[in-house]
């Protein structure tokens, strides 16, 4: 008989309005737009049915620090273009941000949560943002935070990660996934 693996979902934010322009939204509060709204409560439907034993930062579960999205410093509210024209050459995950984060010290952070989800006995739902949740999945994997570079997310999107045969063997089983979400 086989042993039942746990899921770990990741729920990206929905839509606001610098996700549409594009500007870094690090620590700033910003509220969803109409259709961030929409797409937000179509994920809720979408998740509707599905037990967890623990979801972090939902406004009826228990808040996780370490699921803020990375701190941009100087580059909050800013557009990569714009940060090119000062320095041509930097990446995110790679350079991290002046009076910010490094992609060490997230990574840092999403071994934590990647603890804590490990630690739970059953499915978890973790909302966050994404860059965090792209450096979430690369720490799930056991690769170098700066490999989140490799997973692109969109708002309101779902994602899954999971083990393949058992808890030594972790995967992604779901990524991106946007079917709920209007376009």
């Amino acid at each position: 008989m086989s042993e039942v693996l746990p899921i770990v979902y990741l729920a990206r934010h929905g839509e606001t309005a610098w996700t549409l322009s594009g500007q870094h939204t690090g620590l700033t509060d910003l509220p969803l737009t109409e259709r961030g709204e929409r797409n937000a409560r179509r994920l809720e439907e979408r998740l509707r049915g599905v037990t967890f034993a623990k979801v972090f930062t939902s406004p009826l579960a228990e808040i996780d620090r370490d699921l803020l999205e990375w701190n941009y410093g100087e580059y909050e509210g800013r557009l990569t273009t714009d940060i090119h024209r000062e320095r041509p050459d930097w990446q995110l995950f790679r350079d991290g941000c002046p009076g910010g984060e490094s992609p060490k010290e997230v990574g840092t952070r999403a071994d934590r949560v990647v603890k804590r989800a490990r630690a739970v006995e059953g499915d978890v739902l973790l909302f966050s943002s994404g860059h965090f949740l792209r450096v979430l999945a690369a720490r799930w994997l056991g690769v170098e935070p700066g490999a989140g570079r490799f997973f692109l997310l969109s708002t309101a999107s779902l994602s899954a990660l999971g083990y393949e045969h058992n808890l030594s063997e972790p995967v992604i089983r779901l990524w991106d996934d946007t079917r709920h979400v209007e376009s």
